[in-house]
């Protein structure tokens, strides 16, 4: 008995000492067995900082391909249409009573595709439009002549900006907190109702959605004009209730369809967190439905939605275009129509390069902070 208890306790020191030294070689002290182990410290950094550049430039080059890629698509398709800018502006001349030469007409002809970048080859055309556009030069509106398109842009651009913003951040943050309750919700009633009304308004165009809030609103029952008048910016609180009334048409167009298209997804995705176990677990705790709601179905499903937000700006950017037309709204949408409309090369190629511009960054902004926001992403 004591025999066998000596050895129990030689084996015991024994043990207790390799500890000791396996410690000692360890850098001393007794390690946490909670925390993980960290191998290498400093080669994994290495590896994190090799990703992160990496990362950033993928982004940056598609964000770069992005813009090259939609500004030469509209370059030359604009010079494979038939008409042709120059010829327009001349025959507007003559037809106001201007009699002109044959030799005074080609004299202006010259002139005016200098004037405008339009003589040399197509390629010199080209290479000439990318260096402007690389310094925001625009050139001159040939439907406005002697307007530069930078003003025409500058004067546009704060409301399409401001009807997009306010839509998107609306529509998001509505049509999140509604899918919420009714993929956390899915068995209830009112889960099944808003769903159905939400898959009934998303397919819907959104020009088709415009024309129908017209007529509604403006024509039958006459809450809104058909064409609104906006006054030049003043800031009083005049000025700024009657563009919120004059853009109201406009902007409940982009939230129907926006909204709609938000809570198909955040329910679908709650529904699908909701039986994660993590959500069983909540309740076996005795945890109350909100929190379990908050803590472990919202802050799980948000994160995909910031994602979705990036590629959503596209095709609400769109859908504004379609929107401004419809109710005669001096956004961008005015400007692609007039440019259309008149041939004009220098306003269509200056709207566009801003438009693919500004939808590009703000996809590239989202994306960088993305995996800020859910530490569970690494960058690849």
């Amino acid at each position: 008995m004591v025999r066998g208890g000596g050895g129990a306790a030689s084996s015991l020191s024994s043990t207790n000492s390799r500890r000791r030294k396996h410690s000692l070689m360890n850098g001393g002290g007794t390690r946490d067995l909670r925390r993980p182990l960290i191998l290498y410290p400093d080669k994994d950094e290495e590896v994190t900082s090799v990703r992160l550049s990496k990362f950033l430039l993928t982004r940056i080059m598609v964000w770069i391909l992005t813009i090259f890629v939609g500004i030469t698509v509209v370059f030359f398709l604009q010079r494979m249409m038939p008409s042709d800018p120059i010829n327009n502006m001349i025959g507007k001349i003559t037809s106001m009573g201007t009699s002109l030469s044959p030799e005074e007409i080609e004299s202006m002809r010259t002139a005016l595709m200098r004037q405008y970048g339009l003589d040399g080859t197509l390629l010199e055309q080209y290479g000439q439009t990318l260096k402007n556009l690389l310094r925001f030069d625009f050139g001159l509106s040939i439907a406005n002549y002697p307007t530069p398109v930078s003003v025409m842009i500058g004067r546009a651009l704060p409301y399409t900006v401001a009807l997009l913003l306010t839509t998107t951040v609306l529509s998001w943050i509505i049509g999140n907190a509604i899918g919420l309750l009714a993929g956390f919700k899915k068995e209830k009633w009112y889960s099944k109702t808003l769903e159905t009304i939400s898959m009934c308004i998303y397919p819907t165009p959104y020009f088709m959605l415009a024309l129908v809030i017209m007529i509604l609103m403006a024509y039958v029952k006459r809450w809104y004009p058909l064409i609104p008048s906006f006054r030049p910016f003043e800031f009083t609180f005049e000025w700024f209730s009657d563009a919120i009334h004059n853009s109201f048409m406009p902007a409940l167009s982009l939230m129907l369809v926006g909204t709609g298209w938000w809570i198909i997804s955040m329910k679908s995705l709650a529904a699908n967190v909701a039986e994660e176990e993590y959500v069983n677990y909540g309740r076996l705790k005795g945890l109350p439905e909100h929190t379990i709601g908050y803590r472990y179905v919202f802050r799980n499903s948000i994160l995909t939605q910031v994602t979705a937000l990036a590629l959503h700006i596209g095709s609400a950017f769109s859908g504004s275009l379609m929107c401004e037309i419809i109710f005669s709204y001096p956004g961008i949408g005015q400007l692609v129509n007039t440019a259309i409309n008149n041939s004009d090369y220098n306003l269509l190629t200056g709207v566009i390069f801003i438009s693919i511009f500004a939808v590009a960054t703000s996809t590239l902004l989202v994306d960088l902070l993305y995996p800020l926001i859910d530490p569970r992403i690494r960058y690849h």
